[in-house]
């Protein structure tokens, strides 16, 4: 679906005769939280960026919006670039950006030509001044499509962007948001990880968007985050009152992410998932450990993700002349993914913090004995020490080391930890747990602001009033 469809475009699966989005047996144009709980819902979802296979916030659009479509619901993605991949029956409605921090081009320059809306200009401005403008210029992009469609949903799910235009979209129909973790986390763990006085001004200014994100965050209805941890760190971070913030964990198919019979442990094999080049992913601490292990025994370390030209981790990597025995790789299927995680005998979270981490309860579902540190949620996560994981402290390489060396020396204790771990996956996350249970959190929103957007006496939303 392009980003100028017609309100009066047909949607892709719709009944015939039916209102765009509009799944059957649901009423066109009702206002929000008038329909029973059981009737379906009809979701817009907001995702400023997608990465379909490295980036936790792509793997959980794709897998939360199909798991919510199997359930009946309604879903339309409103995305940025990179695009998300999605399930055949979830719309995708393409937002398109500057694309400043594209992966081939990153921090390019928009020629003049390329600003063709106020939308463009306002990113353009924002990026010049040395911020990260994508949330913002996402936010007023989806907000004006949606302003002419408030008759075709019953709520919007923003995930994570947080940019002024969320409030102007709060203002038309309900938004619940999900926040994984508070980027504020970030910006601390990068201005502190700064290699110069430049770098360090260069960081202030990048992370200037999380201002935005607090103020908005503060003025939403409803925030559904991943962990108890991050839970706390958003109510402390962005200032919410913790009784509007509520947790729902992330899942994982156990049934894609499995142990997979014939495929070959590659001895001395260590995997990790690297979704960002960032300081609090950790990397560089994991780089220091695997060069304490080369000096004692052979090893290979597979990264899931780019490595980025100019990067301390990239730094690291030269320094301690690892390029031998580091490899990284992406763009690859989650079916790729498992069979790496099959070949690993360790696989390894080294964050600093992790406000849930998907790539862990992927490792643990994978049957690969997992070692992590107590960063965040971590621990809140992956489960005891011993029995389903194996953690350190987040940031001590020596300990890192350790604690990798003995995992690949104990087959025995590797064997029971992972097939611990994977079973603590089983037992307590999937996708469709996590469809439910979001589900909830869209009831409750709709229930407490029913009488805000009711209308008096006929449908403000179709005429993208707002009842506040």
């Amino acid at each position: 679906m392009s980003p100028a469809a017609s309100p009066a475009a047909s949607t892709p699966g719709s009944p015939a005769g039916s209102t765009p989005g509009s799944p059957p047996g649901s009423t066109p144009g009702s206002p929000p939280g008038s329909s029973d709980d059981s009737a379906p819902l009809r979701i817009a979802y907001l995702s400023y960026r997608g990465k379909p296979h490295v980036g936790g916030q792509g793997v959980y659009t794709r897998h939360l919006t199909k798991a919510l479509v199997e359930l009946g619901h309604h879903v339309e993605v409103l995305g940025g670039p990179p695009y998300p991949i999605l399930d055949d029956r979830v719309p995708l409605t393409e937002l398109p950006s500057l694309e400043t921090f594209n992966d081939h081009f990153p921090m390019r320059k928009p020629r003049l030509f390329e600003l063709k809306d106020r939308w463009d200009w306002l990113e353009n401005t924002s990026f010049n001044l040395g911020n990260f403008p994508e949330p913002m210029a996402f936010s007023w992009r989806a907000w004006d499509n949606l302003r002419h469609r408030t008759g075709e949903f019953d709520l919007v799910h923003d995930n994570q962007t947080l940019g002024w235009g969320i409030l102007a979209i709060q203002r038309l129909l309900p938004v619940l948001s999900t926040i994984h973790h508070p980027i504020t986390v970030d910006r601390r763990l990068e201005i502190a990880h700064a290699r110069t006085l430049r770098e360090q001004i260069g960081k202030r200014r990048w992370y200037a968007f999380t201002r935005m994100q607090t103020q908005v965050a503060k003025r939403m209805d409803r925030i559904m985050t991943v962990s108890e941890s991050s839970k706390t760190d958003i109510s402390s971070d962005h200032q919410v009152d913790v009784d509007k913030v509520h947790v729902v964990p992330v899942g994982v198919d156990p049934e894609l992410f499995r142990p997979i019979d014939g495929v070959a442990k590659v001895p001395g094999r260590i995997i990790t998932t690297a979704s960002a080049d960032v300081a609090m992913k950790g990397l560089v601490h994991l780089l220091e450990a695997a060069a304490k292990l080369r000096a004692e025994r052979p090893i290979e370390l597979v990264i899931i993700g780019k490595p980025k030209e100019g990067s301390k981790t990239a730094d690291t990597l030269h320094e301690l002349g690892l390029d031998d025995v580091v490899s990284f790789v992406s763009g690859v299927s989650d079916e790729r993914i498992v069979e790496l995680y099959s070949e690993a005998e360790v696989a390894v979270v080294p964050s600093l913090y992790e406000g849930f981490s998907l790539p862990a309860i992927e490792a643990m579902s994978s049957g690969t004995p997992l070692v992590a540190t107590t960063g965040g949620a971590l621990p809140e996560v992956c489960g005891p020490h011993e029995q389903t994981c194996l953690l350190v402290e987040p940031g001590d390489s020596g300990a890192l080391a350790a604690t990798i060396g003995r995992a690949l020396d104990d087959p025995d204790l590797r064997a029971r930890v992972g097939a611990a771990g994977r079973q603590r996956v089983i037992d307590q996350w999937s996708w469709k747990h996590t469809a439910l249970r979001t589900v909830e959190q869209y009831r409750a929103l709709l229930a407490e602001t029913a009488d805000r957007y009711r209308g008096d006496g006929d449908n403000g939303l179709a005429n993208g009033n707002s009842h506040r």
